[in-house]
């Protein structure tokens, strides 16, 4: 059942949840499946950060719900850098190419990736942490990562404006 849980969560949602090695929170990625893995890219200029991931033998992947996007399974994924050249790389780098719609430059995008970037493979593994049904309850209280971005702040006020009928 969880084997085909994890494929069926991972075909429907576009983002996964990885807990990288040396890092308090997990990260939230954007990803491939395709076969019997996803596969996530990672590093090189404007792509998505990953710390540690690249290295890493193994990682546990959360996948949500694409209904209600809450936490649906929990399990650790294999990970596995894909080469650039070989056969591979080349069924599922432009697979990914073509899923990356917000890419700063679409021109030589493949070959900057296989320079710059890892296109890892997550393969899962039978070890399951979570499945439905198992969560804590404090898990809602989870806090984002620490972030230099703000808002700007308050919005502004319209000072001196006449209030319309429909204001009133």
């Amino acid at each position: 059942m969880s084997a085909a849980l994890v494929a069926e969560a991972a075909k429907k949602s576009g983002l996964l949840w990885l807990t990288l090695p040396g890092l308090t929170q997990p990260r939230a990625a954007w990803h491939l499946w395709h076969g019997d893995a996803a596969y996530v890219l990672t590093g090189g200029e404007g792509e998505q950060p990953m710390p540690g991931l690249p290295e890493a033998e193994r990682v546990q992947v959360t996948l949500r719900s694409k209904d209600k996007g809450g936490r649906l399974i929990s399990f650790v994924a294999a990970c596995e850098s894909v080469e650039p050249g070989t056969d591979l790389w080349d069924e599922v780098a432009p697979l990914l190419a073509k899923d990356r719609l917000n890419a700063a430059s679409h021109e030589s995008q493949l070959e900057r990736w296989a320079d710059e970037s890892y296109i890892i493979r997550l393969t899962p593994t039978d070890e399951v942490l979570e499945a439905p049904g198992d969560y804590p309850d404090d898990y809602a209280a989870v806090r984002p990562v620490p972030t230099p971005a703000t808002t700007a702040g308050p919005p502004p006020r319209m000072i001196g404006g006449r209030r319309r009928k429909i204001d009133r």
